[in-house]
């Protein structure tokens, strides 16, 4: 009995041996299946930083480890212990992934582009003053996205929503940062409904482009196109690990415009 104990154990311990490591390609593969098929974004991010692990400088790695932070962090709960400060993180640390992309490979667009949403999910929770701050490297790297891929939905939606952004700080809010930084970053509501409408030309089976061209409309008080962006939030099929997050806020969204419609 010993000797059969020992020859399974022996026979165990060469397999774990002779079992290959996966490859770097192996690992950014696993992460791919298990942000597109499985919708597991936290797994994805852990195949993606298992890659770096073994070549600190694979740009696919680090783009797509820089996007799966960005959208880990996008469902923390915020009002969680401690979950606010782990988002803030988890953005800056995408941002550093994001730079590290753009240094390997400065003529790819998903570099750029993920710098910016990186930093623009950041700047999404600070006050008026560091949005303004952060404005101009935020824009410069999503044109540089749409310079290098003009069909980069993604970049397209991130202009419009620094379009929104950069129209909500108006007024007095403005000048002062006119003083503050010399010329101010202009943005309009308008440019965000145009922009908006071309990452859906692009994509249109993405839900979140639809979900922020209703919440601009709200901003203009279309809340008849308003509610259609809405509804067709809840009609697309989920295609994403954050699209049932996307449809609960399109639900919450549409119940509240339909009041202002009656």
């Amino acid at each position: 009995m010993k000797k059969t104990l020992c020859f399974a154990a022996a026979l165990l311990l060469a397999l774990a041996v002779s079992a290959p490591a996966q490859t770097v390609a192996e690992l950014i593969k696993a992460g791919d299946d298990a942000s597109d098929i499985e919708r597991n974004d936290q797994k994805a991010l852990d195949s993606y930083l298992a890659a770096l692990q073994i070549e600190p400088g694979n740009y696919e790695a680090l783009w797509k480890a820089s996007s799966a932070m960005v959208d880990v962090g996008d469902v923390i709960d915020v009002k969680a212990p401690g979950g606010l400060e782990k988002q803030k993180k988890l953005y800056q640390d995408a941002a550093a992934y994001a730079r590290k992309a753009v240094a390997a490979n400065p003529n790819d667009t998903n570099g750029h582009f993920q710098l910016s949403a990186a930093l623009g999910m950041y700047a999404l929770g600070l006050g008026n003053k560091e949005k303004i701050a952060m404005s101009k490297e935020i824009k410069a790297e999503i044109e540089k996205a749409i310079e290098l891929d003009p069909n980069n939905d993604g970049a397209y939606h991130a202009l419009s929503r620094w379009h929104r952004t950069i129209a909500e700080i108006g007024g007095a809010k403005r000048l002062f940062g006119s003083i503050l930084y010399g010329k101010m970053p202009k943005g309009t509501n308008e440019e965000a409904l145009t922009y908006m409408k071309k990452a859906i030309e692009i994509k249109p089976e993405y839900i979140n482009h639809h979900l922020e061209l209703g919440r601009t409309y709200l901003v203009v008080k279309n809340y008849k196109e308003a509610a259609a962006e809405f509804q067709k939030c809840l009609d697309l099929p989920e295609t994403t690990g954050k699209d049932a997050m996307y449809k609960e806020e399109a639900k919450k969204e549409l119940a509240a415009v339909q009041s202002k419609l009656k």
